[in-house]
């Protein structure tokens, strides 16, 4: 047969593949380009669950996070911001990677993909992980659960508000920066979405700034502290300028985290400083709003997983660090039933005892009242709201008037001592306030294992200057805990016993 020749499409048939393609297909796949680009919330997730403690998220990332090299690069950029180099000069700390070389992210700080960036923020291992060392020529050993005795919160919050309200934070600083570091962004990075986070970051520090103008006129907290309750006043719009004094400057120690089921089962314990509330699992996604935790953007599975850890984790003994005069501590065991087990605890993993977990009243403890008196019963009212129309509403906060007996479990990595940490070791603790020492330094890693504390008396440690705590500042008062039902009146022979007693817990 003849071959018969094609016949072109007709010319509206061009026109509509051409409509077709143009106002279908290709909206279609930049959208899904778009989708793939910008879209997903993905976490950095760790097997491991100390891993995941030091590394994980909380979902702090999606209001608060930083993209991941804007956060590298403002050490440099707003250097003089910062006490020394890095991070690391306001405490943070940083553990050598597989190949010897160290971290690009500090202990605290998780990673996550959310809006086609990489973002960084902190969450609970910034403020409950430290560093031990035996010596000061000895390498520091990471202690997850332990309290943050090195990290500067204040400063931390400082840094960042300052260095948004710098002409530096923009992209003609920044992006040479994030460059010279080997961040090899494309161009659509380059050009576009991190000069635009750049903005929407800097506005939105600034916005936070306007908010914690108080945090600049409160004495310095120093390393190992903050001042939780003020900060949370601010998630309602409290107006903090027209607060009572008294509420303010009240500094408390970060705690630890270890052995949490005992503090839960059988009996629920009153927690936080001053007893607030005795729900756990409220006391942490309270906590969860300092890491940048918004109802709405809380990963719950994540924190479940941190909480999981806490229950059963133990504190590191003593006894692989330093030796224990096993003959004095058995001298000190009834010391310490005599003296301190009604209150804290039969022994360093035997919570129980008729006061243990329960509020003392202030006239009765006589510590600083600074903490106490931050938290307000309106506060108290205030957060009954959080999570409302969730399943999860907050019910148990509530104002108490004094502080709660902790249990004593890894005491000697919880110094210094006291709700507001102002009494360096536990022999000085042992002494009457008056006795007690009136100026030190915090932040060192040295331990002390005979006063049972960091090395306290020497103004810099690694070549870094420490905190000078004074007593004599409002919230860092170092009385009460004192007086015959205190230990404090015992021999300096059954003193040193009791503390080489507690060196087993």
């Amino acid at each position: 047969m003849p071959h018969r020749a094609e016949i072109p499409p007709a010319p509206w048939k061009r026109r509509f593949l051409f409509l077709f393609a143009f106002t279908v297909l290709l909206p279609a796949a930049i959208l899904l380009w778009l989708a793939g680009r910008f879209g997903g919330d993905i976490p950095v997730d760790y097997a491991d669950p100390v891993e995941h403690f030091k590394y994980g998220s909380t979902g702090g990332e999606h209001e608060m996070g930083f993209p991941y090299w804007i956060w590298r690069a403002l050490p440099e950029v707003c250097s003089q911001y910062l006490p020394g180099p890095g991070y690391q000069s306001i405490g943070m700390l940083y553990e050598k990677a597989p190949d010897g070389s160290l971290r690009d992210l500090p202990v605290g700080t998780s990673r996550r993909r959310y809006q086609g960036v990489d973002r960084v923020f902190v969450n609970c291992a910034v403020c409950h992980t430290s560093t031990v060392r035996t010596a000061a020529g000895q390498p520091p050993i990471v202690v997850p659960g332990m309290p943050a005795a090195q990290f500067n919160m204040k400063a931390f919050e400082e840094f960042f508000f300052r260095c948004a309200a710098d002409p530096r934070f923009s992209k003609e600083y920044l992006i040479p920066e994030i460059q010279r570091q080997g961040a090899d962004l494309d161009l659509l990075d380059r050009y576009l979405v991190y000069p635009l986070a750049i903005s929407i970051m800097r506005d939105r520090v600034l916005a936070l700034k306007g908010r914690f103008e108080w945090v600049f006129e409160q004495k310095a907290w120093g390393p190992g502290r903050v001042d939780t309750f003020n900060s949370a006043k601010v998630i309602f719009n409290f107006p903090m300028h027209r607060l009572d004094p008294k509420e303010f400057d009240a500094p408390a120690d970060f705690p630890s985290l270890w052995l949490q089921r005992p503090r839960r089962e059988p009996r629920a314990m009153e927690l936080h400083w001053d007893g607030n509330n005795t729900d756990m699992t409220e006391r942490n996604k309270s906590a969860a709003f300092g890491t940048g935790t918004t109802p709405p953007t809380i990963d719950l599975p994540r924190i479940r997983r941190v909480e999981e850890w806490i229950l059963d984790v133990e504190p590191p003994a003593f006894g692989k660090f330093f030796p224990v005069d096993q003959t004095l501590a058995a001298r000190g065991a009834p010391i310490y039933k005599e003296y301190c087990a009604a209150c804290h605890g039969a022994s360093g993993r035997d919570f129980s005892g008729p006061h243990v977990g329960r509020v003392t009243p202030l006239a009765e403890i006589g510590t600083d009242r600074r903490r106490l008196d931050s938290y307000t019963y309106t506060l108290a009212v205030n957060q009954a709201t959080l999570y409302a129309g969730y399943p999860w509403r907050f019910t148990q906060f509530r104002k108490t008037h004094g502080y709660a007996n902790m249990p004593l479990d890894g005491i000697w990595l919880r110094a210094p001592y006291l709700h507001n940490g102002s009494v360096p070791s536990l022999r000085d603790l042992l002494e009457p306030a008056a006795r007690r020492p009136k100026v030190f330094w915090r932040g060192n890693d040295v331990f002390d294992p005979h006063k049972v504390g960091f090395v306290s008396d020497q103004p810099e440690a690694q070549g870094r200057a420490l905190f000078r705590l004074d007593t004599a500042e409002p919230g860092n008062g170092n009385g009460g805990h004192e007086g015959r039902a205190y230990g404090t009146e015992l021999s300096a022979d059954d003193k040193l016993a009791l503390v080489e007693y507690l060196k087993t817990f």
